[in-house]
């Protein structure tokens, strides 16, 4: 019996949901909806990633919550520079390697966003 497939989707609290959702639509580009989320479709989907850590796990610092959230993103250089040029909380580590580029930015709840451009197919 096959399971679980993928991620069906991800729901997290805010102190403030609405001005949250203004900012992902601003600076991440997502279609956030009247019903407060964003369904992501057509998209290359054949990679989803599903990680636990545990305490001491520097991957979430400095963000401030249990959680992080990766996106997939065509091209991670030029959105860094974007989000810096807005005034966003830019990390300046990035990653590059076999599985990719990553960066992260904090979103303005204290929650670290991890950016992903996957590697060039072959």
């Amino acid at each position: 019996m096959t399971r679980v497939t993928g991620i069906g989707g991800i729901v997290f609290q805010a102190k403030d949901p609405q001005a949250l959702r203004a900012w992902y639509r601003r600076h991440l580009g997502i279609d956030v909806q009247a019903w407060g989320g964003a369904a992501f479709t057509g998209t290359d989907a054949d990679t989803t990633a599903w990680s636990i850590g545990g305490p001491g796990d520097d991957r979430f610092a400095p963000g401030t919550t249990s959680f992080m959230i990766n996106y997939r993103v065509a091209d991670l250089a030029a959105l860094l520079q974007a989000l810096r040029d807005e005034g966003c909380q830019v990390l300046d580590k990035t990653d590059d390697g076999d599985y990719g580029k990553f960066g992260w930015v904090i979103d303005p709840e204290g929650n670290q966003v991890e950016l992903w451009e996957p590697p060039a197919r072959t």
